[in-house]
């Protein structure tokens, strides 16, 4: 589908919504932002909805020892007196978020990252956005958790954390870490993963060209039972050691220690996470009772081909569920 169609269709989407649905106009300004938040995320910016009705959110560095990260801040989070990055203290307001990237060799400078941030602090968020070395470099590891407790840490509390693709790994080991999953409202998992073995057995039999750039990346992981899982496709007689590995890198086995809301997203379509993932991590967490949408809507982390109306409102819901806390 041409991308000016796909743009079109989905403000036609959003409009129609608005139309059908006035009930949910009642409830204020805050469905109305989550509307025009996801319209322009779908169309990566070529429907600018929520841009022309929100100011320009302001940008600078955010000092958390060891931790590269930049902080987004909304109107109404600006209020809140200085940030973390000036030394200031701030007013206890549920506007904290912290976005996680996936796989982004630029970090916290990856063009579509800040676009997404940019939108979540029209929103009114305070967005925390640092850098996750491992996956600038495809070089996953326990270490990533650290960097997102560091920044969820830095930010006052009630928190709200996303990850995105891989990124979600971490992001969701950091929401059941107890050293700071008190402070942590809600978690969003976009596009994530449940065990990072069903994730490898995907790539080695199904995406071998990434595969290869892995095991290029992280030699010390390569041993003989490795060489031979990317050689052949067979992953049943890896060793204990990188089952280990793999096992520490999974949110899987810990999801239910998380305290705060889960949001599950996903891909109908995901060439490079398959939803089934997020299927698992939702089993998982069942006794959460997450929110889990599957939905043609959304490819990997950005808009798909398939326009369904009922798959916007679905994602519009969990939209407003993300933003609606962040309101006066």
């Amino acid at each position: 589908m041409r991308e000016p169609e796909v743009a079109r269709r989905s403000l036609l989407a959003f409009l129609a919504a608005l139309l059908a649905l006035p009930l949910l106009l009642r409830a204020g300004w805050p469905i109305v932002v989550s509307g025009a938040f996801l319209v322009e995320f779908l169309s990566d910016g070529r429907v600018p909805a929520l841009t022309p009705i929100t100011p320009e959110p302001a940008v600078a560095a955010l000092a958390i020892p060891g931790v590269a990260a930049d902080l987004y801040r909304g109107a109404e989070c600006a209020s809140a007196g200085r940030g973390p990055a000036t030394g200031g203290a701030w007013q206890a307001r549920p506007c904290s978020l912290v976005l996680v990237h996936g796989l982004a060799p630029e970090g916290k400078g990856d063009p579509r990252l800040r676009r997404a941030a940019r939108l979540l602090a029209r929103t009114g968020f305070a967005v925390a956005v640092p850098t996750i070395e491992g996956l600038t470099r495809l070089r996953l590891g326990p270490e990533d958790v650290e960097t997102v407790v560091a920044t969820v840490s830095a930010m006052p509390p009630p928190v709200r954390l996303i990850g995105i693709s891989v990124g979600a790994g971490p992001a969701l080991l950091a929401a059941a870490d107890a050293r700071v999953r008190d402070r942590i409202a809600l978690v969003l998992s976009l596009g994530g993963y449940a065990s990072a073995f069903e994730l490898a057995r995907f790539y080695v039999t199904g995406n071998p060209a990434l595969a290869r750039r892995f095991a290029e990346a992280n030699p010390d992981l390569m041993d003989a039972t490795a060489r031979h899982a990317l050689a052949t496709g067979d992953m049943a007689g890896l060793s204990p050691d990188l089952r280990r590995w793999l096992a520490a890198l999974s949110p899987e086995r810990v999801v239910g220690r998380i305290r705060g809301q889960l949001l599950i997203v996903h891909g109908r379509d995901d060439p490079l996470v398959p939803y089934t993932e997020s299927l698992r991590l939702a089993a998982a967490a069942r006794a959460l009772r997450p929110r889990v949408a599957i939905v043609g809507v959304i490819a990997h982390v950005e808009g798909g081909a398939h326009r369904r109306v009922r798959d916007f409102l679905t994602l519009w819901s969990l939209s407003h569920e993300l933003i609606a806390g962040n309101s006066p």
